[in-house]
């Protein structure tokens, strides 16, 4: 956590005077943003009524109420009174029916581009042939297509009509979907036939045929044909080409008009333990909570190109699409992997769309870092603010990240939240400096505190991060199950939501995230966040990336365990590994073992997931992985500790 003034990145005057977030406080008549937010918790009322007329969400009757607690803080109710589709800021808001809405580049480099006026005629289209079909108010859907513009176009088609989208991971397997799906009831899966990963043609037709073999709820699959293989369906289901269902505009009709509290998503996520959890997102909530992060921590407007390559199944690939569509800029899409052919393919991206605002997991940054030579020459001058999310990243990688990819002009937003909570809960904002790996600021209109385990602040020191009121943005409950959704958020600590991240915060306003805090390592009484750890192997050259576990020790409680991904190989890896921990963070930390693997298991937004490496590595249970990319991992780990 040392931090030297000089890799401190400051906002010039102009920023701050020309960003979303100055033009939002001239709206509310606010001088700063610090007034903003103390604004956004003293009158939230006041602040959620200026953020809807700032960012123009589109609301058929106006709401009465921003907020109604009479079912108590773990189940509010928002904007109640009101009458809205969120699709409708973007299909209805007045941007420029000329403008370029969506550019989508598959693997193969075959772009395509559509218009606002087209998006609109695309969702108006496939909304009528999914009603067409027999599609209802309130079905669950699944929606397993690549990234791109059918998945945008479909994803909206969806909450056009009421339904309620399942959003599902293109690399899951069947019985990862089968959970999904038949948690939720769904009644039909809107897929392609399958995509392409590095060269190769990934059938996903068979694993969908696999899936309504097993569920008798699925009465129909759309399937849009990436090729003339496709696998025949159960003869059950009923099968429509993408293509087919399409209507006439005339035969759309208006979209369907819901409550603020009415769903429009639920998406999955297996968290760290246990089965996967169906999350609820209301048409009240999260469209809005991502428009406003679009203005507060991302700095988009009209005039700005997008890019944050991401699945739809993942709740990042909603959040992406919600952040360009709903604030009217260029969204670019891209299916593949992002070093096929090389690792110039992104950087690439960026040069012939011009993109603006680029995002990216700290994972696929070590991957930008390892193999910079392949794209040196190419021109990344147009981005103006860059992106990271999805699990801690280290200084070093953070400031490098700044200052190839954005010149050590444009800042790197560091924002964290989760499928749980829409978008932010920490988020930097570019009227603030901005220190390596940090969050400059609370997400506005959230009451965020870092508390110990009886809920009192804590400053300089460990702690929970934690929720002190309801918010916008956050789940509704899980799918039917809401005893889960109160074990996992309200009772840990009573009257507050605790997220499960371990964080802290400095004596000056910013906060890091130091890992999950069921990750949290207690070596001889002393409590350290793995990321602590992580942070400094990743600093020995060489190194690309670490995951520190927990195991038992019956003398120290817990010895640290250390797995390593190398690009080259490291003389002495482990001794070097020891010397660096026991001068950086003490004697107790350093791990009593170091293991060198190919890979770490993760999900598709980038997350290593410790929870499973600690299974492979005790011979435990590994519960619920169909999240994992790389199953392959586990078992090299497996292998790895076997040999030791």
């Amino acid at each position: 956590m040392n931090r030297d003034d000089q890799n401190t990145w400051y906002p010039s005057e102009q920023q701050i005077e020309q960003s979303q977030i100055m033009k939002l406080c001239r709206h509310l008549n606010l001088e700063s943003y610090d007034a903003l937010y103390e604004f956004s918790l003293c009158d939230p009322d006041a602040y959620w009524r200026g953020v809807n007329d700032f960012c123009k969400i589109q609301w058929s009757t106006d709401y009465q109420r921003y907020l109604d607690l009479s079912r108590g803080i773990e189940f509010p109710s928002w904007f109640t009174g009101g009458e809205l589709n969120w699709v409708d800021t973007i299909l209805d808001n007045g941007f420029d029916d000329k403008k370029t809405a969506i550019i989508s580049e598959t693997e193969k480099g075959a772009p395509r581009k559509i218009t606002y006026a087209d998006l609109r005629d695309e969702v108006k289209g496939v909304a009528a042939g999914l009603l067409s079909i027999g599609v209802r108010r309130g079905d669950r859907i699944g929606l397993l297509m690549e990234n791109g513009i059918d998945a945008s176009v479909a994803f909206i088609a969806l909450s056009y009509i009421g339904a309620i989208v399942v959003p599902l991971f293109s690399g899951f397997g069947p019985e990862a979907i089968v959970a999904r799906l038949d948690s939720c009831q769904a009644r039909g899966i809107i897929t392609s036939n399958g995509f392409h990963r590095r060269g190769q043609f990934v059938d996903v037709s068979k694993t969908v045929s696999d899936v309504c073999n097993q569920l008798d709820d699925i009465e129909f699959v759309v399937i849009k044909p990436s090729s003339d293989d496709i696998q025949p369906m159960p003869d059950q289901v009923t099968t429509y080409s993408w293509d087919e269902i399409k209507q006439p505009l005339e035969a759309a009709p208006p979209s369907s008009r819901m409550a603020p509290n009415d769903p429009f998503m639920v998406i999955f996520t297996s968290g760290t333990t246990g089965k996967p959890k169906g999350i609820v997102h209301v048409h009240g909530g999260f469209p809005i909570k991502i428009a406003h992060d679009a203005v507060i921590h991302f700095d988009v407007g009209a005039e700005d190109v997008f890019c944050w390559p991401a699945d739809m199944g993942w709740i990042a690939g909603s959040l992406v699409l919600c952040t360009a569509l709903m604030r009217g800029a260029t969204l670019v899409c891209y299916d593949g992997a992002p070093d096929f052919p090389d690792w110039s393919r992104l950087p690439k991206l960026v040069e012939r769309y011009r993109i603006t605002h680029f995002g990216s997991a700290p994972t696929l940054i070590r991957g930008f870092f390892a193999n910079h030579d392949v794209y040196a020459n190419v021109d990344m001058s147009s981005i103006r603010l860059l992106i990271t999310a999805g699990e801690t990243i280290a200084p070093e990688h953070f400031l490098w990240f700044e200052r190839v990819f954005g010149r050590g002009e444009a800042p790197l937003i560091n924002y964290t939240g989760g499928t749980e909570v829409s978008g932010a809960l920490l988020g930097s904002v570019v009227v603030r400096p901005i220190v390596p790996a940090g969050f400059n600021s609370r997400s506005p209109g959230i009451e965020i505190d870092v508390v110990d385990a009886s809920g009192t602040p804590v400053q300089e020191q460990p702690g929970e991060l934690a929720v002190r009121a309801p918010f916008v943005g956050m789940t509704a409950s899980f799918w039917r199950d809401e005893e889960r959704y109160l074990d996992t958020y309200w009772r840990t600590i009573p009257g507050m939501w605790i997220h499960g991240d371990l964080a802290m915060r400095d004596g000056e306003g910013n906060y890091f995230i130091l890992g999950r805090s069921d990750d949290t390592l207690k070596v001889a009484g002393k409590r350290v966040g793995p990321a602590e750890i992580e942070e400094i192997l990743i600093e020995i050259d060489g190194v690309m990336e670490a995951a520190v576990i927990g195991v038992d020790d019956p003398v120290k409680g817990q010895a640290i365990v250390a797995f390593i991904v190398c690009f080259k190989q490291v003389a002495d890896i482990g001794q070097l590994v020891a010397m660096r921990v026991r001068e950086q963070l003490g004697k107790p930390f350093v791990p009593s073992a170091v293991i060198i693997v190919s890979q770490l298991p993760k999900t598709r937004s980038s997350k290593i997931m410790r929870r499973v490496i600690r299974s492979a590595y005790s011979g435990m249970p590994k519960d619920d992985i169909s999240s994992i990319v790389n199953p392959e991992s586990i078992d090299e780990i497996e292998l790895a500790v076997k040999n030791r």
